[in-house]
Parts: structure tokens; C-alpha cells; sequence
């Protein structure tokens, strides 16, 4: 999952980066304002915007239609310390409002949690398959299948969000520190050796093309 952490001092951002590990596979970007986190969302997929109040509400406005415009399931989490604001802020689309947190990056992480629940998992278990997370490893009954790095990312982040067709692009935003920088064929390679690995084990593919739109993760037994 991409996240993009909006108006955090670098200590807290670092600290909130560090408690949203603990919950998720994620790549926290980091931007100044409003102005520097349009630079990012022009050009990258996120699932997940946290957004500190900095009291300029019509930026606030503009950013967050800018937003859900581009990719409305995209969540949006705006943090202040303005109870009466509340209720403007939901007004304005966002999924959740934080008050007082300042002081408690965990606090937040547990709210983003509650937010990305259906993203979040340590273990992944389909019928005889169980991809475990935490210690990037894939069992098959008895049987161990071996994928590392991004290959292991991929298949974890298609099968959390099992069903749903992503492209190339949108893995690549996702797991990818710098994804300006990788190719599409990164992820083709990536996508064949999982149908590999997987193949010899299952006996069947769990890894789908749809034609011109991507890939998803459908466990057809």
C-alpha cells in the first residue's frame, strides 16, 4: 500500500512511518504542504492521503476534490486539532478526522488501521494456501514455496485485494520506492515468475490477465 503523509515534521512523519509498519506492507511518501503533495499524487497511486490541518481550508478543499477526482476510492485522513472543523472536513469528502494527535502517531496508525482494515493481514489463508506476511513465506498443505522481494510483495498486495484487476502501473506505484523509475516489464517478469513458482506447486494459476487492464489474484481450484 502507498500512503502519502502530508505536513508532518520529519520526527513525527518518521514516527508514524515506523508505527504504519507494523500494520501494513507500505511505502510512506513524504510531502512539505499541500503544494509539494500535488507534486505527488500528479504522478503516483495512492490508497491512503493523511492530510495535517495546517488552517488553510479552500487549499484543504481544493486538494482533497483534486483527489478523489483522480481515484475516488482513494481514503483521505485529515488530522487537526479544531473540534468545530469536524464536521466541515467530513463535508468535504474525507473518510475520518483525527483531534488531538500530535502527540500519538499510534494513535493514528491504529486510526489508519481501522480505515484499511480489509488491507491489512499477517496471514492470507484460501482454502489449502497461506501466505504469511510477516515472514514472506507461501505454504501449500506441506508444502513450501519459495518467492523473494517484490515477487512475494506482488503476489501479498494482488491477493489482499483479491478479485480486483490493477495494472502495471498501479503495482509499480504501489511497491516501488521510486516507481518513475521501473519499467513494465519488471512486473511482467515478476507476475511469470510467480505463475512459476506457483504452478509447480498448485498445479493451477492463482495469478490472471485481464486483457488490457492488468492482473488479479482468483483462487480457481
Amino acid at each position: 500500500m502507498r500512503i502519502l503523509a502530508v505536513g508532518f515534521s520529519n520526527e513525527y512523519a518518521k514516527r508514524l512511518d515506523e508505527e504504519l509498519g507494523e500494520y501494513f506492507i507500505c511505502i510512506v511518501d513524504h510531502a512539505i504542504d499541500l503544494y509539494d503533495a500535488t507534486n505527488f499524487t500528479d504522478f503516483r497511486h495512492y490508497e491512503l492521503v493523511i492530510i495535517m490541518d495546517e488552517g488553510v481550508n479552500l487549499s484543504i478543499e481544493r486538494y482533497v476534490n483534486e483527489v478523489k477526482k483522480k481515484k475516488s476510492d482513494t481514503k483521505i485522513i485529515i488530522l487537526t486539532d479544531e473540534y468545530k472543523q469536524q464536521s466541515y472536513f467530513y463535508a468535504l469528502g474525507a473518510d475520518d478526522v483525527v483531534c488531538n494527535h500530535c502527540e500519538h502517531p499510534d494513535l493514528v496508525a491504529a486510526r489508519v488501521l481501522a480505515n484499511m482494515r480489509h488491507l491489512f493481514g499477517t496471514h492470507i489463508t484460501i482454502d489449502k494456501i497461506i501466505i504469511d506476511i510477516a515472514n514472506k513465506q507461501i505454504a501449500y498443505g506441506e508444502d513450501i514455496v519459495s518467492l523473494n522481494g517484490k515477487t512475494f510483495d506482488i503476489l501479498a498486495y494482488l491477493a489482499l485485494r483479491k478479485k480486483r484487476v490493477f495494472s502495471k502501473d498501479e503495482i509499480i506505484n504501489a511497491l516501488w520506492p521510486e516507481p518513475e523509475y521501473v519499467s513494465d516489464n519488471t512486473v511482467e517478469v515478476a507476475i511469470n515468475q510467480i505463475r512459476k513458482k506457483l504452478k509447480s506447486a498448485l498445479g493451477f494459476q492463482v495469478i490472471h490477465t485481464v486483457r488490457r487492464r492488468g492482473y488479479k489474484f482468483a483462487y480457481n481450484q
